[in-house]
């Protein structure tokens, strides 16, 4: 990552919701949103990174209105696998409050420093529980049983 960008990125942490606010003044160039500061801080940093590599292709910023269109509709975003899930792509999930960073490599996935052959190894580590690992992630709809939620795991 671009050392001035991880910078201002990190800034954005310690900022006070008026210096948010004059932040997004001086990126966007209009006045800023009644949004929380966390939200400021996100939108900023969206900005920030899209002038060092780029905005999203159209296609991605399709799909993801078609999702904002799905999530106001019903309450929920359904997805199915993609074709981003290829080497190099890291998936996050949050699981009982804490969050889980799974990067897919040529071979299978790194976890907490170490491989796995499957999802559905890693959802069950997280989980204690078997588990389909691209339904836990979110990357297939399912047919049957829900990817389980914090609530439904004892422990």
């Amino acid at each position: 990552m671009d050392a001035r960008l991880e910078e201002e990125l990190a800034a954005l942490a310690t900022m006070s919701p008026a210096q948010l606010r004059d932040k997004w003044q001086r990126v966007y160039r209009e006045p800023p949103p009644p949004f929380a500061p966390d939200l400021l801080a996100r939108g900023i940093a969206y900005r920030l990174q899209e002038k060092v590599y780029g905005k999203l292709a159209a296609a991605t910023r399709r799909e993801i209105e078609r999702l904002q269109r799905q999530y106001e509709k019903t309450g929920q975003v359904l997805t199915e696998a993609c074709a981003t899930t290829k080497p190099g792509t890291v998936l996050i999930r949050e699981w009982k409050q804490e969050r889980h960073h799974v990067l897919i490599l040529e071979d299978g996935y790194l976890y907490r420093d170490r491989r796995y052959s499957s999802l559905s190894q890693i959802a069950n580590e997280i989980t204690g529980v078997r588990w389909s690992g691209p339904r836990f992630f979110g990357l297939r709809r399912g047919g049957g049983a829900k990817a389980p939620k914090a609530s439904d795991v004892q422990g």
